[in-house]
């Protein structure tokens, strides 16, 4: 509010996005006006949210009001709604990016010191398992300006064992998927233990700059080690940023796609490797694919594929390429492609799921200058586009 005021604007609201990404509610406090969550459909609030892309109104009673999308790095945090008395001029509306800019980054840090956010963030009460599993997954969406990595876990609330993971180390990205077995409570946390594990020991592995047989070898025996009867499909991938080129180990998991031009260039061969705790049972095999720039990598676990309408109809491989075709049609960007892909699969199951549904996307947009320090922010977009 104080910000606001420095450029001659009556307010200045920041709305966080829930878990589910559905609604975006108020984090008011000092002298904000009162607000009521907005939806992220349906709204010109939620299209700033959802397309990173400035809107404006005109004509309102209480004057412009602008709604910027709040993005740390690539990772959508929620939105910022300036009110002013009149339009705002343009270096005023920069100004408010910069301020838009600067929220989100002081939303992820003080987050860290303080549950205030991530209590209003939630609109229900999160179970045990899925409080352990989420503390340990990277940020939604990252962007190197070469490549964007996009990834989505639902059930926010309770979840069974997915995981995902990514980092992007110089020219090499690498991405993650894991599927452990086991649902309900008592099977939902040992499921979540078991991703835990497979996390931190792929971690471990790629910080110690394995390849990726040696690393799915120590993933497979350090989860082994701990719990010699547990079960882990998983996709290892590594995208050069360079040259697209794409290499794939698929434990035991539903097969990924190479989505290009509007269609499906590839089906990803699966499986290439035994599942988890399997791993001494037979070598894996690295699979490569070349993608061209603009490719989209689509990875998921099979509660995807397999959610059931009320009718007990799946939702199938055919549907998620309907989906992924029309999203890249529609020119969606990663974050909100997977973001809406979810939703579509809650929709179909009645917001049911019986198993947990994961989405990993990478979209390589360009190649990356050969022996350069990789750009690690790509700034939200500074236009302001009229309704």
């Amino acid at each position: 509010m104080r910000a606001a005021d420095v450029i001659g604007a009556e307010a200045m609201i920041m709305y966080v996005v829930d878990h589910q990404q559905r609604e975006l509610l108020p984090l008011l406090g000092g002298s904000a006006p009162h607000r009521d969550p907005i939806a992220v459909d349906g709204t010109l609030g939620g299209r700033a949210y959802a397309l990173v892309t400035p809107f404006a109104t005109q004509g309102d009673s209480q004057g412009e009001r602008l709604w910027l999308p709040m993005v740390n790095g690539s990772e959508r945090m929620g939105v910022l709604e300036v009110v002013a008395p009149a339009s705002l001029q343009d270096e005023a509306v920069d100004e408010c990016v910069s301020v838009a800019s600067l929220l989100a980054e002081l939303l992820v840090t003080r987050n860290l010191y303080s549950d205030t956010i991530e209590q209003v963030r939630r609109l229900e009460p999160m179970r045990l398992a899925a409080e352990m599993l989420r503390a340990q997954l990277p940020p939604l969406s990252f962007s190197t300006g070469h490549l964007m990595i996009s990834g989505i876990l639902e059930p926010c609330y309770d979840v069974g064992g997915d995981a995902f993971d990514y980092a992007v180390n110089g020219e090499t990205a690498h991405l993650a998927l894991f599927d452990a077995a086991g649902h309900g409570s008592a099977g939902g946390m040992r499921a979540v233990m078991l991703a835990s594990l497979a996390l931190a020991s792929y971690r471990n592995a790629r910080r110690a700059r394995m390849g990726l047989i040696d690393t799915y070898h120590y993933i497979d025996s350090a989860v082994r080690t701990h719990d010699r009867y547990g079960l882990i499909t998983a996709v290892l991938a590594e995208i050069d940023q360079q040259t697209g080129v794409l290499r794939v180990i698929s434990a035991g998991h539903p097969s990924g796609m190479v989505i290009r031009q509007g269609r499906v260039a590839k089906v990803l061969p699966t499986p290439t490797a035994l599942p988890v705790t399997l791993g001494d049972k037979r070598p894996p095999v690295v699979v490569e694919e070349a993608l061209e720039p603009g490719d989209r990598l689509l990875l998921y676990t099979d509660g995807i594929i397999e959610a059931r309408s009320a009718q007990g109809e799946q939702f199938g491989t055919d549907r998620l390429i309907d989906f992924a075709l029309k999203a890249a049609a529609d020119q969606l960007p990663a974050p909100e492609s997977a973001r809406r892909l979810v939703h579509a699969i809650l929709r179909y199951q009645d917001d049911r799921l019986q198993d947990d549904a994961t989405i990993l996307l990478a979209d390589w947009r360009s190649p990356a200058p050969p022996h350069s320090d990789l750009e690690l922010i790509t700034p939200p977009a500074a236009h302001l586009l009229e309704p």
